[in-house]
């Protein structure tokens, strides 16, 4: 049976003007990746600084550079409408690989920051 799960991951900035790389394993059982959304412990720095290269499975889904604010979402956003609807992306080797880079864009004051990562998944339980 096919259901739909959510999972989030942490990668921690800790220098100004550095990419930061990280790869998260996926449970076993999950089969696709259908939407992605991406948050912080400081939003508005997140928002101001940040850029990442996002891929599955060894396949890139958002290439180097691609800011962080467009894969934001507010508040205002109703709950049900929050994630970026992929299209059904396969797990395959079970990997997510983030590159988040930090850049002094518009004059922002660096502070040690939590980018946190958060996919909605399909798990199937019968494997």
């Amino acid at each position: 049976m096919i259901k739909t799960e959510y999972k989030v991951f942490n990668l921690k900035v800790t220098e100004a003007n550095k990419t930061v790389s990280q790869s998260f394993e996926l449970d076993k059982n999950f089969v696709a990746v259908k939407g992605l959304v991406i948050d912080s412990s400081r939003p508005e720095l997140i928002f101001l600084r940040g850029s990442q290269r996002i891929e599955v499975n060894k396949d890139e889904l958002f290439p180097a550079e691609y800011l962080s604010r467009m894969l934001m979402s507010g508040n205002n956003v109703p709950l049900d409408l929050r994630y970026l609807t992929l299209e059904s992306i396969d797990t395959g080797n079970k990997i997510v690989k983030m590159d988040f880079t930090d850049s002094d864009a518009f004059g922002t004051v660096f502070a040690p920051y939590t980018v946190y990562l958060f996919l909605k998944c399909d798990k199937d339980d019968s494997k």
